[in-house]
């Protein structure tokens, strides 16, 4: 496999961490052990991206549409997500990593937000890599409400329709003030974005793999983030004009 270059790295890698489900399942297991094991996945993968000094690291926890899974799934998750939460603030914290969360919290239960806004409270003043959590999130969802948001400000004489730019929207975004994802990994064989981060994807590199996210090795993520320093990213322009540029 070639070898990583620290400089050709993503500076925002996005991730759809899919197949839990499906792999507990191909084990005749509960579904849940699925995503127990794929926590574990995802602990390997903010580590290593934090060692490698990717600075921006973005997982699809739970989309909005997840909420229509059985009620007793959902109600594992929620008590999963925060058991990760207590237990890897403190590895935040050693490794300088910030929290990061996205999506419609009001969905979410009251003792699921009091652990985020605590986690993301502790990890505040860490300078590191920002690891975002995108929670009860969609992506038309988020499109909608930055345009309800920006609408809002136009009403309130805080913005006119001159100042509607790209760059303007995109600060109304769940992701305001953070760049867009450069590279997308998404796991267990489906070749689709799944209503994440529609806006911010415009420009992103696509990575899909058959492996399903609790048997995404540190090797197949290796592999991964050679594929995509192996790419050249034209953004519209000629091959002959990014060799000119560099």
């Amino acid at each position: 496999m070639e070898p990583l270059h620290p400089d050709k790295l993503p500076t925002h890698l996005a991730i759809i961490m899919d197949g839990n489900g499906r792999w507990a399942q191909q084990r005749m297991l509960k579904r849940i052990v699925g995503h127990q094991r794929g926590a574990e996945t995802v602990k390997m993968v903010v580590e290593q991206a934090s060692q490698l000094g990717i600075k921006y690291l973005t997982l699809f926890a739970f989309s909005s549409e997840n909420w229509s899974r059985p009620p007793i799934e959902v109600r594992a998750l929620m008590t999963l997500l925060k058991k990760y939460i207590r237990r890897e603030t403190a590895r935040m914290m050693r490794n300088n990593i910030r929290y990061n969360i996205i999506g419609n919290r009001s969905d979410l239960p009251e003792d699921v937000n009091q652990t985020l806004d605590e986690a993301t409270l502790e990890t505040a003043g860490n300078t590191g890599m920002v690891l975002t959590l995108a929670l009860s999130y969609g992506g038309r969802q988020e499109i909608s409400m930055a345009a309800a948001r920006m609408a809002r400000d136009m009403v309130a004489g805080k913005l006119s329709a001159d100042d509607v730019t790209v760059d303007t929207f995109a600060e109304y975004l769940d992701t305001g003030g953070l760049p867009d994802p450069d590279f997308l990994i998404r796991t267990s064989g489906e070749m689709r974005i799944s209503n994440f981060l529609l806006w911010q994807l415009a420009y992103t590199e696509l990575y899909f793999t058959e492996t399903n996210w609790p048997d995404f090795t540190i090797n197949e993520f290796h592999k991964a983030l050679a594929d995509f320093q192996s790419r050249e990213r034209r953004f519209g322009k000629t091959s002959d004009q990014i060799t000119k540029r560099n």
